[in-house]
């Protein structure tokens, strides 16, 4: 037995619903990126993320250059930092913190 053949309406109906949920997705995805990307330094000059571990430097006026950028300007930055990981800070260092114990002489 076949499956009956959608009405024009419903088959409207059905290419609405897949084309709203499309643009839902898109929104959804846009809203995430926007978020990820609001916590992240980038470069004034050519907009991309610096790489970890590279230096991001501050200029007057609160402008940031990447290592790239940087030579394009003769000016000094008044400060200049490493790009860290998101797990910089959140990391825990375990130490030994137990007594030593003293060494038996063998006799």
């Amino acid at each position: 037995m076949k499956g009956r053949t959608p009405s024009a309406a419903e088959y409207l109906d059905m290419l609405r619903s897949l084309q709203s949920s499309d643009v839902l997705e898109r929104q959804l995805l846009r809203r995430s990126v926007m978020a990820l990307s609001e916590g992240r330094d980038s470069c004034d000059g050519c907009h991309r993320t610096p790489l970890l571990g590279e230096r991001i430097h501050h200029y007057e006026g609160g402008r940031k250059l990447c290592e790239l950028c940087r030579g394009e300007r003769r000016e000094q930055p008044v400060g200049s930092r490493v790009v860290h990981g998101g797990e910089h800070g959140t990391t825990v260092r375990i130490t030994d913190q137990r007594p030593e114990r003293r060494r038996r002489r063998a006799a």
